[in-house]
């Protein structure tokens, strides 16, 4: 029976497994985005966002702990200094899984898996309002007639430009 064993093995022994997934956690944190295998980007996601909400409490025993799992140095700075203040108010769902397609070699699925808060192309559109079949006008139409009126009470030439501060030198007069 294999009650309660949800883990994805992904094919490896332990000692690989844990090794390739803390190597992926390292990319993802340092790059923001990779580009993996479906199965893998899953066994990333929950290997990788404890260690994310580890780090918003910025002490030594959460460094260390974080550590402990990357082993690399270079990567738990970067998680602590940059990704923690950017994720301070997520309650969770750190990561993004965004399928790809499929690899020509081996018909695998390939997605990338990326930092939520990190992707500029995503992050804060701003949202274009819904069409509505029953609107005729344009919201275009309403904003043109008060351009144009701008338009026609700043004077358009360089002469008629020139002559504006005369005219109102001799209302003052």
């Amino acid at each position: 029976m294999r009650h309660n064993k949800k883990f994805n093995h992904l094919s490896r022994t332990a000692s690989h497994r844990k090794a390739m997934l803390a190597n992926m956690a390292i990319s993802l944190i340092m790059h923001k985005r990779i580009t993996t295998t479906l199965a893998k980007a899953k066994a990333l996601k929950m290997y990788v966002e404890p260690l994310i909400t580890r780090s918003k409490t910025d002490t030594t025993t959460s460094r260390r702990v974080v550590f402990r799992y990357l082993q690399n140095k270079y990567a738990v700075t970067e998680l602590f200094k940059e990704v923690a203040p950017k994720i301070a108010d997520r309650p969770g769902g750190y990561t993004r899984i965004i399928k790809l397609g499929t690899r020509q070699g081996d018909a695998a699925d390939v997605c990338f898996i990326e930092l939520v808060d990190f992707d500029e192309n995503m992050a804060k559109t701003p949202k274009t309002a819904k069409k509505t079949r029953r609107s005729r006008r344009s919201k275009g139409a309403e904003a043109a007639p008060a351009a144009e009126a701008a338009a026609t009470e700043t004077p358009a030439t360089e002469e008629a430009k020139a002559e504006a501060p005369a005219e109102e030198a001799a209302k003052a007069e």
